[in-house]
């Protein structure tokens, strides 16, 4: 049963793209309000349910209801979305951008000539106001399609991989800056980035396949995962070397990915010169942390030790 208090509830939502099944059985209850992470690896369904929310495409099977209604053109007024691309036309000036996006919204010029302004200062844009787009920084385009998005007011903020390409700073300035809307407008975030959505999002979902296999705050999806995360550069592990480390106490999840080894162990001083006891000179290096999302994503997403060959 749909959820009419929640900002976007998802049952059953399918989608091909010719044989290809882009959502498969995708259920997803959003709450209003804060910052919802959805990550998974590409090709996993994460854009095409954004665009399903932005009314841009349309379910073939199931049900959605964004901020209680069906998805539709009108409802687009009340949505407002970075795409993974920036849009903005490298010829016109900064200003300028906003005030054609606004009219686009239908946003009355009376308003548009304080929020843009408003909304210019909030991003750190205001001194390059008239400068054409094609001058900005990757960043500072960034920053100016979100104002863009948060021009007209949107209850919901969809956001698609916004900080890709972008530095370390500039990501600070730009959630530090988003954190001043979290309370009245809903972010939903599609992002790769596990580190970024740890800090910023109150709550997050893993989806692979088309569907979403769990959700939660970060905290719960860390609730049972050993104390330490250690990672090694091992690209010669094999499933029965992977099978010793994983009969040691103390020794939680073990998965391979890409040459490397992501283990969670209670200690992990007890765990790693056992490793090169067994391994030796095959481990090309180890780095060790606290458990994070990161830690509980590869639990969940990528296939266990005990399922690879």
């Amino acid at each position: 049963m749909q959820n009419p208090g929640a900002a976007i509830s998802a049952r059953d939502i399918g989608r091909d793209y010719g044989e290809r099944r882009a959502l498969d059985g995708f259920s997803l209850e959003v709450p209003r309000g804060g910052v919802f992470g959805i990550l998974g690896p590409n090709g996993s369904g994460k854009s095409t349910f954004l665009a399903m929310v932005a009314a841009m495409e349309q379910p073939a099977a199931g049900e959605l209801r964004v901020l209680g209604e069906e998805p539709s053109r009108a409802l687009r007024a009340r949505v407002g979305t970075v795409f993974q691309e920036n849009s903005a036309d490298p010829l016109m000036r900064t200003a300028e951008y906003l005030r054609f996006a606004g009219r686009l919204f239908a946003v009355p010029g009376g308003t548009l000539n304080q929020r843009i302004p408003a909304l210019l200062e909030r991003f750190g844009l205001a001194q390059r106001a008239r400068d054409p787009v094609s001058t900005l920084s990757g960043g500072m385009r960034r920053r100016l399609e979100v104002a863009r998005a948060l021009l007209h007011g949107p209850e919901i903020l969809l956001l698609d991989e916004p900080t890709t390409g972008v530095d370390p700073e500039e990501r600070r300035v730009l959630w530090d800056t988003l954190g001043e809307a979290r309370g009245s407008t809903t972010v939903l975030l599609a992002t790769n980035d596990l580190a970024e959505a740890d800090a910023v999002c109150d709550r997050v979902a893993f989806v692979q396949g088309g569907r979403v296999v769990a959700s939660g705050s970060p905290a719960e999806l860390k609730q049972g995962l050993r104390r330490d995360a250690v990672r090694i550069n091992w690209p010669g592990a094999t499933a029965d070397a992977l099978a010793t480390v994983a009969s040691w106490p103390g020794t939680g999840d073990i998965v391979k990915s890409d040459g490397t080894v992501h283990v969670t162990a209670d200690d992990a001083s007890a765990l790693v010169p056992r490793l090169f006891e067994l391994a030796g000179r095959e481990i090309r290096g180890v780095t060790i942390e606290s458990s994070s999302l990161e830690d509980a994503y590869f639990q969940y997403i990528r296939r266990r030790v005990e399922a690879s060959a």
